[in-house]
């Protein structure tokens, strides 16, 4: 079955209230650098791959992909009113919902009504899917028992999104499945473009260097540091970032981080002090 390619950002909707603040361990003042930082640190002490626990590394993912968005964040730390009054969802009913719930509550089909029933998902996916695309299955549960389907990752997706399948739910619904993206705790995303830091030594700033650079998706690419070269310098490579469905490209920026080599002869340092 086919996707539609007609692609929405919904407003977020919290079930419950999660502090994702105290899953990051930052004050709610914290800055968005604090926040970050805080972050990079505990993916990889709780990375899986590290020994660490899958559960916190997902809570400290969701947490980052809350508070690590600007605007999420703004709508996060001040809700809009839940509903109220109405069937006894929200607060005011005092009774938790959940979100599909409430979304098939809106879509049901009415008696003569010809709009197309949906059922709707929820599904996390790594930032290389993002760059990758390709399949993945998604379990639907219905009266008649538990189905299993396919559906294609959309290139270049982003966090929210949400994307209709047609005719892919049973009984032929059509399947409307929102996308979440794991922060990478090595790329930042800005649209299609994707920012990662590089380190490099003084010299290659002064004098000019060729690095290597790794992509996402796992290819090498060489690029050349100019002579006199600042530090934090974001080094462009052209087309080499995110894809989208639409065939256009962003880039890869390298941050050109400097370091000092461990060890500096004496003369260059009896030179370097002769003409500061």
């Amino acid at each position: 079955m086919g996707w539609d390619a007609r692609t929405t950002h919904p407003s977020n909707v919290k079930v419950g209230m999660t502090d994702h603040y105290a899953a990051l361990g930052v004050p709610r003042t914290a800055t968005a650098a604090e926040i970050k930082q805080a972050f990079r640190r505990l993916a990889s002490q709780h990375h899986p791959d590290k020994g660490g626990d899958t559960a916190k590394f997902q809570a400290i993912q969701a947490a980052y992909a809350m508070l690590g968005d600007e605007q999420k964040r703004a709508e996060y730390d001040n809700p809009r009113p839940q509903f109220g009054g109405f069937g006894g969802f929200g607060q005011a009913g005092g009774a938790s919902f959940n979100f599909d719930d409430m979304v098939n509550m809106f879509t049901r089909q009415q008696p003569g009504a010809q709009r197309r029933q949906h059922m709707r998902r929820r599904l996390w996916v790594r930032l290389a899917d993002v760059a990758q695309g390709g399949k993945r299955p998604v379990s639907l549960g219905s009266p008649q028992g538990n189905t299993v389907v396919e559906i294609e990752i959309p290139l270049g997706i982003d966090d929210g999104d949400n994307v209709q399948y047609q005719g892919l739910a049973p009984n032929g619904q059509d399947l409307v499945v929102q996308f979440r993206v794991h922060p990478d705790p090595k790329w930042e995303r800005q649209g299609l473009n994707l920012i990662v830091e590089h380190n490099v030594t003084l010299w290659d700033l002064i004098t000019g260097a060729d690095i290597t650079v790794d992509t996402l998706t796992g290819s090498q690419v060489i690029s050349h540091i100019p002579a006199r070269t600042q530090p934090r310098t974001l080094l462009r490579l052209k087309g080499q970032g995110l894809r989208d469905r639409q065939g256009n490209t962003g880039d890869i920026l390298v941050r050109l981080n400097a370091r000092l080599p461990d060890t500096i002869h004496p003369d260059l340092l009896d030179a370097i002090e002769k003409h500061r």
